[in-house]
């Protein structure tokens, strides 16, 4: 397993979810909530630079059959964009299906419900995105998922 923080990202439409893991890549943990949109390229870059992270791992949206629809091909040209400005093998992209309604269940399930939930479900999906890529790692002994070059 490699050493270092990784960054996990559940892009939206409307938010987009951030998750942390511990440099030892063993534990995810929700991070942050950012507005998609104007600046949230920027936003991403300053928090790979504040944690120092050695690669970020996007949540590549996918059916249940593996076809990818609108929504995977709007997350590939968001890690595109995000590729252009790190360093070069840093972003990959992960399957992240059911991430976000394995986020929902665990936050009902905890007691978190309404406007609270939907504060936080997109920061949880990004942690279940982020805890599958580590435990992939740290199962095949691979980088998660296919990297994300620039443009």
């Amino acid at each position: 397993m490699r050493h270092g923080v990784r960054l996990g990202v559940d892009v939206g439409s409307v938010r987009i979810g951030v998750a942390r893991s511990d440099p030892g890549g063993i534990l995810a943990s929700p991070l942050e909530t950012v507005k998609a949109g104007k600046g949230d390229v920027d936003r991403l870059v300053r928090l790979v630079d504040e944690n120092e992270a050695i690669e970020v791992v996007v949540g590549l949206p996918t059916s249940l059959s593996g076809r990818e629809g609108p929504a995977a091909a709007s997350a590939r040209r968001f890690a595109t964009m995000l590729a252009d400005r790190l360093p070069p093998e840093t972003v990959r992209l992960y399957d992240e299906r059911l991430t976000t309604v394995t986020a929902e269940s665990g936050l009902r399930a905890g007691g978190v419900h309404g406007q609270a939930r939907r504060r936080v479900v997109d920061q949880a999906a990004a942690a279940v995105l982020l805890q599958a890529a580590l435990d992939g790692e740290r199962l095949t002994g691979r980088p998660p998922g296919e990297t994300v070059r620039g443009s």
